[in-house]
């Protein structure tokens, strides 16, 4: 998943680091590599497939609001029984992961707490699957949504059903429900050329960005359970600091401490963003209700 500007080192105090930069020791494991990723491409609104969900269940946020998800089988969509990834092919997409709910409480929490402003603000939502965190965005009126996943048929057939569900139907009183969505599926490598993109890839310095004036790209990147495998970390911070919107965008994760078998983790994803040295990082929440190892919520800024 090593893209071209992956390998080599650019001059920018925001894009200091190269492939072999991090210490990581991220080497090829032993076996035939993975097939190549799937091509970035666009999923329309209008492309949701017949296999999508009829059926909703609510999952309940307050006292106040719920989201409504659909529950899809992974054999029926991709041919594979009983399994939560297969490399190259399902990256979990149709499964509702513990991480995702954690962010949302956590999202909740931060704008009633007046921590965070999400109307009207561009967000993006990475290895979105259910899309819960995106779509609680659009409930609490951001401006512009934009859901990212590996595979385009779980855009089609869980991601654009419960979008449609929650966001295009009255609005839940008291609430504003954003219109303005966007899918995209693809490799993390790849998917920048169709995101929305910042300018933190330039050096301020030497194109004479005032002090006041922002970037383009995404106020608030949101991603649940998406730091598991240890070799994808690099492709997934580098798309971060390109779609970020430099200085003010902020970024919310949420996932388990440790992903055992698959060598992730909260804690690499940090170690990698403490090591390149550009953004900060506050830890938000941390879950130990026992229906999983660990699970944390960290929150990302450029310094």
């Amino acid at each position: 998943m090593e893209d071209a500007e992956a390998k080599k080192t650019t001059s920018s105090p925001l894009f200091s680091f190269s492939s072999a930069s991090f210490g990581f020791g991220f080497e090829a494991a032993p076996g035939p590599p993975p097939p190549p990723p799937p091509p970035a491409v666009e999923v329309l609104l209008s492309e949701e497939s017949p296999v999508a969900a009829g059926n909703v269940e609510p999952v309940v946020v307050d006292d106040s609001l719920s989201i409504y998800k659909g529950r899809v089988n992974t054999c029926d969509v991709f041919g594979v029984k009983n399994s939560d990834l297969v490399p190259g092919k399902y990256e979990g997409g149709l499964k509702l992961w513990e991480g995702s709910l954690d962010l949302v409480k956590t999202l909740n929490s931060d704008i009633k707490d007046d921590r965070l402003l999400v109307e009207g603000k561009h967000v993006l939502e990475l290895g979105c699957g259910h899309g819960l965190p995106g779509i609680f965005a659009g409930l609490k009126g951001a401006g512009l949504i934009h859901f990212q996943d590996f595979n385009a048929e779980v855009l089609r057939c869980l991601t654009i059903p419960n979008v449609k569900v929650n966001l295009f139907k009255e609005a839940f009183q008291g609430t504003c429900a954003s219109r303005s969505v966007g899918f995209y599926a693809g490799d993390w490598s790849e998917i920048d050329k169709l995101l929305l993109c910042g300018d933190a890839v330039h050096d301020k310095t030497t194109n004479h960005h005032t002090e006041n004036e922002g970037y383009s790209g995404y106020d608030i990147i949101l991603m649940a359970e998406t730091v598991y495998a240890l070799d994808s970390l690099p492709s997934l911070y580098r798309l971060i600091k390109k779609c970020l919107r430099y200085p003010g965008g902020v970024v919310y994760m949420a996932g388990k401490k440790h992903y055992f078998g698959v060598g992730g983790g909260t804690r690499q994803f940090l170690r990698l963003v403490t090591e390149d040295g550009a953004m900060q990082s506050d830890l938000l929440a941390e879950v130990t209700d026992g229906s999983s190892n660990v699970r944390e919520v960290w929150k990302f800024s450029f310094k």
